[in-house]
């Protein structure tokens, strides 16, 4: 099978899975809080919910990629995927035995079908020509949309089908979860193929032979690949891209519904802010892949730090408003500023890595966006409570200031492949 034809394939399958995770995660995220306060007995459990996903979407995130490395994306796709459903099958156990430990065990693996799903966006580019690679990485980012937004709107149908199995109400939703990763799971081991043999990665030259995968994952694992990159400006920049802008986006939603609660909005309309957030994030990444491949992924760094201001700035202007659309517009800008950061940094990460340490590298820098964003999380509701949603906006300033200077600084460096060079005669 000539290898446009597996790479056509490949993204298709990608696009399904991430439909299916879409599903899964928002399904459980949605109720997931609310479920933990009532095993726990206190409202203070609901934003662990939160932590613990995002704390066990890092720690897996290392070990998918050197599973990636050794035996192919299928597999570290499928057992990302697979461990995310032996997490809801845990919450849907410690709702029923009415155990708090057990849930918060639970979304700790509940965590990885998210890690599988950010691991899709780079198994888009793996064998994919350069001058189409941010939108082979937009479209699959993209398909997340419909499961996002599907997932929440599934609380109600989920919490009957729990009470028609005789489980817990507010577990239904789980159930939706645990079928959604189970079949992304089996999608991924079924249909997802290798590229084809003979087929140089994405980035390198052509008549390139492939590198032993054993041998790189080795020599090169998650630790030793961040040493090597931080040499690299550019990669540096990407680094610090993706793990601020996953922090800043983080920090600033989930204390959002707060926020506005605080201020009288309706559930209806937190409801709607929300959805148009979801909307930005994901609905435009065609877009910004289609960026990507035309203007350079050091340029779509830049414009995702340009919304990013933009959203911060009107963030914190209505931050005592009581008007809705001034929040919606911060929203839909916060979301816009972590497609284009998200997309233009992996961008920027694998042109700036060469072979040998971009899989370890990709691993490490999702462990560091989601430890990041759980930090984020975790400091946004005391920031909050003691300066209000304008501090939270500050905090978020703070996070940018240094993503932008560090974007800046690598605008002044080697071209990608003359810092793919630098990174390489770093490591020999």
């Amino acid at each position: 099978m000539s290898h446009p034809h597996v790479q056509r394939r490949n993204q298709i399958v990608l696009v399904v899975g991430q439909l299916l995770s879409g599903v899964g995660v928002a399904s459980g995220v949605a109720v997931g809080g609310i479920l933990a306060a009532q095993l726990a007995g206190t409202t203070a459990a609901s934003g662990f919910v939160q932590t613990a996903s995002a704390l066990g979407a890092g720690l897996v995130a290392v070990p998918l990629a050197n599973l990636a490395v050794r035996a192919g994306r299928r597999w570290a796709l499928s057992a990302g995927f697979a461990l995310g459903a032996a997490g809801a099958a845990m919450v849907l156990l410690a709702a029923f035995l009415g155990q708090f430990w057990l849930m918060a065990a639970g979304m700790l693996f509940f965590g990885s079908a998210t890690a599988a799903g950010l691991q899709a966006r780079y198994a888009a580019v793996d064998g994919a020509s350069p001058e189409k690679a941010g939108r082979a990485m937009g479209i699959v980012i993209w398909a997340t949309t419909a499961g996002s937004v599907a997932g929440p709107n599934l609380s109600e149908p989920g919490r009957l089908f729990g009470i028609s199995l005789g489980l817990v109400p507010l577990s239904g939703p789980f159930v939706f979860s645990l079928a959604a990763f189970v079949t992304a799971a089996l999608v991924m081991a079924v249909f997802f193929l290798a590229p084809a043999a003979g087929t140089p990665p994405t980035g390198a030259g052509q008549g390139s032979p492939a590198p032993d995968p054993a041998t790189l994952a080795k020599s090169h694992g998650a630790w030793r690949a961040l040493r090597l990159a931080s040499h690299n400006p550019r990669a540096l920049a990407a680094l610090a891209t993706v793990t601020g802008g996953h922090a800043i986006m983080v920090g600033v939603m989930v204390m959002t519904p707060v926020a506005m609660d605080a201020h009288g909005h309706s559930l209806e309309v937190i409801g709607v802010v929300i959805s148009l957030h979801i909307l930005g994030m994901y609905a435009a990444s065609p877009l910004f892949g289609w960026f990507v491949d035309k203007l350079g992924a050091l340029t779509v760094v830049l414009m995702g730090c340009g919304i990013f201001l933009a959203a911060i700035i009107t963030g914190a202007v209505v931050s005592d408003s009581s008007e809705p659309f001034p929040m919606s517009l911060a929203l839909t800008l916060l979301g816009l500023g972590w497609s284009a950061c998200l997309i233009g940094g992996s961008s920027l990460l694998n042109a700036s890595a060469p072979e040998k340490l971009r899989v370890p590298l990709q691993g490490a820098n999702d462990m560091m966006m989601n430890f990041g964003a759980a930090a984020m999380a975790a400091l946004a509701g005391p920031v909050l409570a003691a300066g209000g949603f304008l501090w939270v906006n500050m905090m978020a300033a703070a996070v940018l200031i240094v993503m932008a200077a560090l974007g800046l600084r690598a605008l002044r460096t080697a071209p990608d492949a003359a810092a793919a060079e630098q990174v390489t005669g770093t490591a020999s």
